[in-house]
């Protein structure tokens, strides 16, 4: 009579859960050194019991160059996925960008008139109506700048009107200025003759000697003539 089908699942007996660690530990460590031994191969074996207990097996005593072999194939497989991944990503960015761009371009050809012969009713008519929208925005952005243009050259023209008053009233100031000493000049300048004339005469006495002035007397004339502004 042949032996029955094991059912894999945890053994709920702790000491036949310990006899039958114990058992396929052993065979397990056995079909690792099999499988080196006969197929010259690399294995690393590791087992930790329940209690925490660690069971390893490595071939040739190599389980540090083991697992650094290990880590750098997981890391290469890891890196390669990643750059497929990478790879499939932009592939699929690429076909998306490409698409819009390329509706893009049909809808600005269609804007300008051309390749309308496939459209139906309905998309001319938005196209019309899309056209229609663009063109009012286009003449409200041209008013906004025709005001903008105008205010400030109001501005300007006002400064320079302002600027216009200051040169002027300063060219009125240096002609009144001018028209002062002009007729400074005339005053300091016209003839002698015009001027009232000075003249004193008269005769001296003299009751000593010549040499003597104590008794000089001065008898004025009363024909004497003085200026206005000298009275």
């Amino acid at each position: 009579m042949g032996r029955g089908r094991v059912q894999l699942k945890r053994i709920e007996n702790k000491i036949n859960r310990q006899v039958t660690f114990s058992k396929r530990r052993s065979g397990l460590l056995k079909k690792a050194n099999e499988i080196s031994v006969l197929c010259d191969a690399d294995v690393a074996l590791i087992v930790f019991s329940i209690k925490g207990k660690l069971f390893q097996y490595s071939t040739n005593d190599s389980m540090e160059r083991i697992l650094e072999r290990y880590e750098r194939y997981s890391a290469s497989k890891e890196l390669v996925a990643t750059k497929s991944e990478s790879q499939g990503t932009c592939s699929l960015e690429y076909n998306k960008l490409k698409s819009k761009m390329e509706a893009l371009q049909r809808s600005q050809r269609q804007c300008m008139g051309k390749d309308i012969e496939s459209l139906g009713l309905k998309e001319l008519q938005h196209l019309e109506q899309q056209i229609d929208q663009a063109l009012k925005q286009i003449r409200s952005r041209k008013n906004q700048l025709m005001c903008g243009s105008i205010t400030e050259l109001q501005r300007k023209g006002k400064e320079l009107q302002e600027e216009n008053n200051k040169l002027r009233k300063k060219l009125d100031d240096k002609e009144q200025a001018l028209a002062l000493c002009e007729q400074h000049n005339q005053i300091v300048n016209s003839p002698s003759e015009s001027l009232p004339i000075l003249s004193i005469s008269g005769t001296y006495q003299s009751s000593g000697t010549e040499g003597e002035e104590e008794g000089a007397v001065f008898h004025p004339q009363p024909k004497t003539q003085m200026p206005p502004w000298m009275l």
